[in-house]
């Protein structure tokens, strides 16, 4: 029985579900954390002392008589390292000085960083993703032709040398390119959030095959009139460490709000209609009750899934998950 804060249609053979320091996380697969090295100054060995001349020639000829006289050699000064200049944000574009600050839910903003990413990416395509985090400020990971870069939305308004360093760092981890960001950073420090019990939720939306906004928003217009103020996210992208026989496909967690739906929709061969129809399971229980009868709290009561078979390709949804149940299964 799911827990009462944390409700989702699961899939065993027929239930279904939705399922649910430094500023930077190194690129993977590599991993690690950028930090600072310690510059030292380098020190100049003692200059070698000359030997004063001797002031009679006659003393010369027997020295070089009775022995081989050593000439003192100069040696020149090792020059003085210079120090590095340190990094500075020149911005490029003066429209770069009017881009607004965004919160992490701002799909907008979120949109308009990925395509002026993506003027820079030269490998594979780039997906952003907008956190609210007071500590790892840049994460970036790479996969399938695609860097995801989850980044502290102060980067919404970065300018050209900003994103361009993020780049470089993300795909080759450019030491000058990090102690930009760190400047960037620094210089927006008043934008992190001092934080204040649990962290924030992060909302990952746009998928490799699926943007889970879009179909919430669609959903939301069609059959709630924009009533629905739950946030939507994809999972937790993790490996799959045992074979399973039940999957939760999504949740909705009342206190936050939240519906999650597992990355394992997120696929070419999941019909969008499918995805929706997870999606709007979820978005019901925001809008139906959930009594209490006999000492058990029902969460699909009879109108629930009235209001469920409303979806305009219920029976075809239905029809795929059961033909297709095993193969999300073993994933």
């Amino acid at each position: 029985m799911p827990s009462p804060t944390d409700v989702g249609r699961g899939l065993a053979p027929r239930t279904h579900a939705t399922a649910a320091g430094s500023p930077f996380a190194a690129p993977e697969p590599e991993g690690g954390t950028l930090r600072d090295r310690p510059s030292r100054e380098p020190t100049l060995p003692p200059r070698r002392a000359l030997e004063p001349a001797d002031a009679n020639p006659g003393g010369l000829a027997r020295q070089a008589a009775g022995r081989k006289r050593s000439v003192p050699r100069m040696v020149p000064p090792r020059p003085r390292a210079q120090p590095e200049p340190e990094p500075t944000l020149e911005r490029e574009d003066a429209q770069d000085e009017l881009l607004p600050l965004a919160g992490p839910d701002d799909d907008d903003a979120r949109r308009q960083l990925q395509d002026r990413l993506a003027a820079y990416v030269t490998k594979g395509r780039p997906r952003v993703v907008l956190t609210d985090n007071t500590h790892t400020m840049v994460s970036i990971k790479r996969g399938d032709g695609v860097t995801t870069f989850r980044v502290h939305h102060m980067f919404v308004a970065a300018p050209p040398p900003v994103l361009r360093a993020l780049v470089r760092y993300a795909e080759a981890r450019d030491a000058a390119a990090a102690g930009l960001l760190r400047a960037f950073i620094d210089h927006h420090e008043a934008h992190i959030r001092r934080r204040e019990g649990a962290p924030a939720i992060a909302c990952d939306v746009q998928g490799k095959h699926h943007d889970l906004k879009e179909i919430f928003d669609d959903l939301n217009a069609r059959y709630f009139d924009g009533r629905i103020r739950a946030r939507i996210t994809w999972g937790p992208r993790t490996a799959r460490k045992r074979t399973r026989d039940t999957i939760k496909l999504g949740s909705y967690t009342f206190e936050d709000e939240l519906i999650r739906i597992h990355p394992v929709l997120d696929a070419s061969d999941v019909p969008r209609f499918f995805v929706a129809w997870i999606v709007y399971h979820e978005m019901l229980h925001e809008v139906h009750d959930m009594p209490v009868v006999d000492g058990r709290r029902v969460y699909h009561t009879p109108e629930f899934r009235r209001a469920e078979a409303q979806f305009e390709r219920y029976a075809e949804a239905v029809l795929w998950e059961r033909t297709h149940l095993s193969k999300l299964l073993e994933r």
